[in-house]
Order: C-alpha cells, then structure tokens, then sequence
C-alpha cells in the first residue's frame, strides 16, 4: 500500500505538471515562457552549486566548465539517438522523452566524472588555491570546444537539422528536473553525509578528528554538483536550439555565484529563489541594453547592503516562516 501510494502521488504530480504546462503555453507569451525556462535551468545551477560553496564550505568558480560539458554531451548523444530510436518507436513525445532524458543522462554521468578528476586532486587545497584551479578548469574546458572542429569550433554545435536542436525543454521537463534536483540535494544536505559537509565546513581539522573522510566527501559532493550542472547544461542547449562555447565564459560562473549570494549561502530555499531572481533580473533589464548591468550591479549592491548574508542567510525557508508562527505564542 506504501508503494501504491507513492506511485499514485507521482502519477498526480507528472499530470499537474502536463496540465500546468499546456495552460502556460496557451496563456504566457513566448518571452515569459523563455523567462520561465531560464529560471529552472538557473535554480538547478544554483542549488547544485550552493552544495559545493555553502554547504561544504569550498569556493568553486569553474561550474561553467560542468554545464558546457553536460550541454555538449546531451547535444551530440540526443543527435545520434534520435536516428535509432524513432526507427523503432517512430517519432512522437515517447520517442522524444527517451532521446532526451537519456542524452541528459549522459550530459550528466559525463560531468559527473568530469567532476571526480577535478575534485580528487584539487580538493585537497583550500581557500584561494582551489578558486584558481577551478577557474582554470572552466577557461580549458571552454577554450577545448571553441577549438573542436567536429563540435562546429566557435560557431557552436547545432546538430543535423537546418533548424538546429530539437527543442525538447519545455516547462515540464525544467520544473520536473528542477524538482528533482532541489528534493535530491535537499535529502543529502540533511542526511549524515550532508551534517558531515556541515562539520567540514565548520572546522575540517575538527571533523577529521572524529574520523570524517573529508576529502572523499568533498569529492563526492563536488561530483554530484557537477553531475546537475551538466543536467542544467543538456537542458540549456536543447532549450537554444544549439550550444555555443561563448555561453559558457567566466561570466557564467559568476552568475551563479551571484545566485546562491543574493539567496545565502548554505541555504537550499535562497538558492532556489537567487535562481530564480537572477534569471527575471537579467531578462527584464535586457531592453535597456548597456544600461542593463549597470543597473544590475546596484541594485546586487543594494541587496548586500540591506542584507549582507544574503536573503535567507544560511537558514531555509521553513525553519523562517515556523519562527515567525511560533513568535506570538512565545511571548504570551
């Protein structure tokens, strides 16, 4: 009955997702919709990233590198499917959520290893010298597919088609993804492992002294954040069209640190609303073309002043709205 259940509360969340979907796209213009794609994408980039800088204390300025990796894969995979798989299944949506699930998969088993040679040898440094090598990562990474011929060089990977990728993002693939990642990375940052992250944040000399692995799980939460990013990567290139090595420079990355800085760092709910904020900031301002950093800038300059640890500080969402509910009866 357990496992009934849950299947049941699935099957209702995947047919509340179809039925939001269909509504957005019949009620929200093509610009909104993009808005809200980019703001998924973002908040699976910010969360994922926020396990590596927040939760476990390391500072990572290379996860442009993570996401161009998993854009490339699930770009090229998804081309080389499609053939197979709609030979057999014919085209249609089941044929399309097979080539595109499995491409991103791959996007992401890919970055995830990616991750692991980065991370084992690097993550035994700390501070400044660990932003330099990842930073350093980020630039090769993108400089090796802006000089892949096979992969189109600077023009960017379009696939086979005259009109370049399939579009297989859609919301419904964003927000079921997104869900996935946040509920996955939300278990793990409240299990053992995560309050052994927790403890290496806090004082790594301390945690190994009661005999925590602290570079073992370093390196797996560095590897399970870049597995998402080339999650987010797949989904960014499928939802372009094409993916170009220019759409992942050093900029991105600052992107994302800016995301879990303005949410808090350390906090899963502020990532996810830095995320979000980000992505409605960026494209709102895009009309006033060169003014549109400028005044993007101030206004993050704004936020850190009025709230210098961020928007939920290091504390999630709940445990906020539970201290405001239970402030009046403390005081009667």
């Amino acid at each position: 009955m357990f496992w009934l259940r849950r299947a049941g509360i699935a099957l209702a969340v995947v047919l509340g997702l179809i039925g939001l979907e269909l509504a957005l796209e019949a009620l929200l213009i093509e610009y909104a919709q993009r808005i809200l794609l980019l703001a998924g994408i973002n908040v699976i980039l910010a969360v994922s990233l926020n396990l590596i800088n927040g939760t476990t204390g390391q500072f990572s300025i290379g996860h442009a590198g993570f996401m161009a990796i998993g854009a490339y894969t699930a770009a090229v995979v998804g081309t080389e499917l499609a053939p197979g798989i709609e030979g057999v299944l014919g085209p249609g949506l089941l044929a399309s959520a097979i080539i595109f699930n499995l491409a991103l998969l791959t996007g992401a088993l890919l970055a995830g290893a990616a991750g692991v040679a980065v991370g084992a040898p690097s993550l035994r440094l700390r501070g400044d010298y660990l932003a330099v090598v990842t930073l350093g990562f980020g630039e090769i990474i993108r400089i090796l597919f802006n000089n892949a011929e096979f992969l189109g060089a600077a023009t960017g990977y379009f696939g086979d088609r005259p009109a370049g990728l399939p579009p297989y993002t859609s919301f419904f693939w964003v927000l079921g993804w997104a869900i996935l990642v946040v509920l996955g990375i939300r278990n793990l940052t409240f299990s053992q492992i995560g309050r052994s992250l927790i403890a290496i944040r806090e004082d790594e000399v301390a945690a190994e002294a009661m005999a925590t692995p602290s570079t073992r799980l370093k390196v797996l939460a560095f590897s399970l954040s870049a597995a998402c990013a080339g999650i987010a990567g797949g989904l960014f290139a499928h939802m372009q069209a094409g993916v170009r090595p220019e759409d992942f420079r050093f900029e991105k990355s600052i992107d994302m640190i800016v995301m879990i800085i303005i949410g808090g760092l350390g906090s899963i709910s502020g990532a996810v609303v830095g995320g979000v904020f980000v992505a409605v900031t960026l494209e709102l301002m895009r009309d006033l073309q060169e003014y549109r950093l400028v005044l993007y800038a101030l206004l993050l300059i704004v936020i850190m002043l009025v709230r210098p640890k961020g928007l939920f500080g290091d504390r999630e969402l709940s445990d906020i709205v539970r201290a405001r509910l239970t402030r009046p009866e403390a005081s009667k």
